[in-house]
């Protein structure tokens, strides 16, 4: 029998807990979002940006190299699947028509969001997210 591996939700969770800190708490912390890291908890994120995994790993009191070895890289991704879906998952993210989004590998459900950046000019961008509720597709 294989030894189970614990998912990168797990792990934080895990960590989390042994410090003694609510998500609020961690989020504090590390200066995420409560968001980005119920989103991390729960699944959604599979695969951290190296300045997320450096601030959850500074809050957690771990290596940074810690949390990427439970990270999964993402074997489906938007670049293999026509570009007009693409571009029409992304505006439906936008206007908030999100019900009836599926993934286009797998026909699941796609789980989405907004999340909002700051540019170099100081103005709000939003990016549209969609992760497929079975499979490893994602839009980043």
């Amino acid at each position: 029998m294989e030894d189970y591996e614990k998912s990168l939700s797990e792990f934080v969770r895990e960590l989390r807990e042994k410090a003694g800190l609510s998500v609020s708490g961690l989020a504090k912390k590390t200066a995420l979002s409560v968001e980005q890291i119920e989103d991390i908890e729960a699944g959604k994120d599979l695969f951290l940006p190296a300045t997320i995994r450096q601030k959850l790993a500074k809050g957690l009191k771990v290596n940074p190299s810690d949390i990427k070895h439970y990270e999964r890289i993402m074997l489906v991704s938007y670049d293999k699947v026509d570009e007009n879906y693409i571009n029409t998952v992304k505006q439906a993210i936008l206007n908030g028509d999100v019900e009836n989004l599926r993934c286009p590998i797998c026909s699941a459900k796609l789980n989405t969001k907004i999340v909002r950046l700051i540019d170099l000019e100081n103005k709000i961008a939003l990016h549209p997210k969609a992760q497929c509720s079975k499979c490893s597709f994602q839009i980043k």
